[in-house]
């Protein structure tokens, strides 16, 4: 059985315009092809009530760094109320979203994902010498790498939330 330490945790909010599609857009190839994981949709609500959406999504970003370490990214999308609307830009009405999103983003490195050191006893032993005397610097390097990912993942949505925001005003 594999091991999670749980490396950050955090969140952000916005509130005003920002077009939805291309955030998410945005958000999804951050995650693909600046940082390398793999993302996969865990989860996906929409409730409509009227002219506004409830918008609820769950993606978890895996990227297999060794053959020992695997980082986790567990992110969570709450969009309410999601409304369409137009602003004038450039002289041009152009169709637009307002609302408030949340994210919150969760990374674990996660250790022996193979589960290679669970055969045995011994086995369990050694993976714990491996750990403190072996890789104890290669651990607290990836903690930092993936702390670093997932702080640089949330500086990016929010930068684009803003410019978003200001852009379409």
């Amino acid at each position: 059985m594999s091991e999670k330490d749980e490396i950050y945790s955090s969140k952000i909010s916005y509130d005003g315009i920002f077009n939805f599609r291309e955030f998410y857009t945005f958000c999804h190839n951050w995650l693909t092809e600046e940082s390398g994981l793999e993302v996969v949709e865990t989860e996906y609500s929409e409730k409509i009530a009227g002219p506004a959406k409830e918008i609820k999504f769950k993606w978890t970003a895996t990227k297999d760094v060794t053959d020992y370490f695997r980082f986790e990214i567990k992110i969570g999308f709450s969009v309410r109320p999601l409304t369409e609307i137009e602003v004038n830009q450039g002289g041009e009405k152009v169709k637009t979203n307002k609302g408030k999103i949340e994210i919150k983003v969760t990374a674990n490195l996660e250790r022996d994902y193979d589960g290679k050191f669970e055969t045995s006893g011994k086995m369990k032993i050694w993976r714990g010498i491996y750990e403190k005397w072996i890789i104890s610097q290669r651990v607290a390097e990836f903690e930092d790498k993936l702390s670093g990912m997932s702080d640089e993942f949330l500086g990016q949505a929010k930068s684009f939330l803003a410019l978003e925001g200001k852009y379409r005003q």
